[in-house]
């Protein structure tokens, strides 16, 4: 953990966070996460416009809240660890690994960072830095049922020490629908160092997508805006959960 001190009310801001934040609880919880991924794009441009990224808490705190930017993963995930560590709330650091869409097998250990959160002898799922298929408010540790966030459905399933966070997509929902596996970690405490080499090799390895492609997605009231590429993409959540309508 850096020595130095967070101005945690100029983050607060850059987030768009107005309420009270003097006393750890779920609803401050819920609502910086909500607030980050309404804010803070998921993007890898750092590595398509010459630069490094860097797992240096000062450096990730000026690239996101004073040059308003964002970052992937271990970007994203690491500065909202910082702030909820300021916010006094306990917090864990967890390494994911990603299943891939197209070869079903998962990334190597470190290839996700993610956090838990100790609240009032319960443990939240965060992570504000997964994009598109990311959950916007914390999804509790504490049960294996479905949680619903809208037009989605997420739920935690345990095997042994291992956690698969899985989604049923829009056209899968309801009681018979098929589950579809996103990631999968263990509860072990990791340090933000233990990411590094796997930082790098997503900034320079051709197998990463994010060395591969150029993308940029956030989080807005009712949907997502996404740059992918040279494709500008705008995407409606449906105010059932029938589907989402790309423009």
């Amino acid at each position: 953990m850096s020595s130095v001190k967070m101005e945690v009310d100029r983050y607060l801001s850059r987030i768009g966070f107005e309420g009270p934040s003097g006393v750890p609880s779920l609803e401050l919880l819920r609502s910086v996460h909500t607030c980050h991924l309404l804010s803070v794009p998921f993007e890898d441009l750092t590595v398509h416009s010459g630069g490094q990224v860097k797992l240096d808490l000062p450096v990730l705190y000026d690239k996101v809240v004073n040059q308003r930017r964002g970052g992937f993963c271990f970007e994203n995930n690491s500065l909202f660890y910082w702030l909820l560590t300021q916010l006094g709330f306990q917090v864990t650091v967890l390494s994911g690994q990603v299943k891939n869409s197209i070869t079903s097998r998962y990334g190597p250990p470190f290839d996700h960072l993610i956090i838990m959160v100790n609240l009032e002898g319960k443990r939240w799922l965060c992570d504000v830095g997964f994009g598109s298929a990311g959950f916007s408010v914390p999804l509790s540790l504490d049960t294996c049922g479905p949680q619903e966030q809208g037009h989605r459905v997420y739920r935690l399933r345990r095997i042994d020490d291992v956690h698969f966070l899985e989604w049923q997509k829009e056209e899968n929902r309801g009681e018979d629908g098929d589950w579809t596996e996103i990631y999968k970690f263990t509860l072990e405490p990791r340090r933000l160092e233990d990411f590094a080499e796997m930082c790098q090799y997503h900034q320079s390895s051709p197998s990463s997508i994010f060395f591969c492609k150029s993308l940029c997605t956030v989080l807005r009231p009712g949907g997502r805006v996404s740059y992918v590429g040279r494709r500008l993409i705008t995407t409606t959540f449906p105010s059932e959960a029938t589907g989402a309508a790309q423009q």
